[in-house]
């Protein structure tokens, strides 16, 4: 693949290391040669650092294996899931799971990557229905409006949802945005 076609969440080979891309930024600086300025976490050892490859460099995707798993409970040992074809439980460390943790729900199916053997990142569903726990209370004016107000989940995420929202309602949300999409029906 390509330095250009980098994007965040990618898990590319660096000097043998499967690191994921955290972050990239394409430069074109004047009258200097195009580079891609890119933040890596190294998933062997955890480690996060910064580098700089030339546009026209290539660089290896690591070899992901996806699979499909039931989320079951969370608890201080991490998040346990069931794969969905072959029944065998596993449990998800911190790192495996990332900032998607409050996300996750019990009988929630999400997509696990692993790494020889070893989960190393997880992609969640592109809709869930949640709760509104918490909001201020809806103005009379209220229309379907670009004006937005925060709102406590049942999950305890906070997200910005349109002012004609009210307390207990169940809307639907892109978690790997952790934006409101609509109303649940």
């Amino acid at each position: 693949m390509k330095a250009t076609d980098i994007r965040r969440g990618h898990v590319i080979l660096l000097d043998g290391q499967p690191c994921r891309v955290m972050d990239f930024t394409h430069r074109t600086p004047g009258n200097l040669r195009a580079f891609v300025q890119v933040r890596l976490r190294n998933l062997v050892t955890g480690n996060t650092f910064d580098t700089r490859l030339s546009a026209t460099d290539f660089v290896d995707e690591a070899p992901l294996e996806t699979k499909e798993f039931q989320v079951l409970y969370a608890d201080q040992g991490g998040v346990h899931v069931m794969d969905t074809t072959t029944y065998e439980q596993h449990t998800l460390d911190g790192e495996a799971v990332g900032d998607h943790a409050a996300w996750l729900q019990p009988e929630m199916h999400i997509q696990v990557e692993w790494l020889n053997g070893r989960p190393v990142g997880i992609e969640l569903p592109s809709v869930v229905e949640l709760t509104v726990a918490q909001t201020s209370p809806v103005m009379r004016s209220a229309t379907k409006t670009a004006s937005t107000k925060p709102a406590k989940l049942s999950n305890g995420v906070t997200i910005q949802v349109p002012e004609f929202i009210n307390e207990g309602e169940k809307v639907r949300v892109d978690p790997r945005e952790g934006v409101y999409l609509e109303r649940a029906k």
